[in-house]
């Protein structure tokens, strides 16, 4: 296959606003589902990696990558003019239990504080005051996300 051609209309518009979410592949659509629909956010910037807000929330884990999502926030704060980030951790996330060795019910405990502590780190390194954070519960065979409160 020499292309594959999105049917999908290039939009060049700035929602200014990104989102920093676990990359488990089981759950990007019901992120962005989460994301476009319930919070009205559609082309929202995308920080993605294991764990998501956990790799600011000061744990030695992840060391390497509090410092490149501190750079990418500081790119998409300047360049793409950010006011608001959106914060999500999910649960049974394997980030706490192979790289922090957490079990329930001490996990979704360790995830929330982790989302207030990120949230206070996003805000610290870029200046921003619209942040959020959710946790993305199992229900039904369906997620439902929570607010924290940061």
């Amino acid at each position: 296959m020499g292309y594959y051609e999105s049917s999908l209309p290039y939009d060049a518009s700035r929602i200014r606003a990104a989102a920093l979410y676990c990359s488990d592949g089981r759950l990007g659509e019901h992120f962005d589902d989460f994301l476009v629909t319930g919070l009205s956010l559609p082309r929202y910037d995308r920080l993605c990696l294991p764990g998501g807000p956990a790799c600011v929330a000061g744990h030695p884990q992840a060391h390497l990558e509090e410092q490149g999502v501190v750079d990418e926030l500081h790119f998409l704060v300047e360049v793409h003019k950010l006011n608001r980030i959106v914060l999500i951790a999910h649960q049974g996330c394997a980030f706490y239990a192979a790289r922090l060795e957490l079990k329930e019910p001490r996990m979704e405990l360790l995830q929330k504080a982790d989302l207030v502590r990120a949230a206070a780190f996003v805000h610290r390194v870029t200046g921003l005051g619209n942040i959020e954070a959710y946790f993305a519960r199992h229900h039904e065979q369906r997620l439902r996300f929570e607010r924290v409160e940061a």
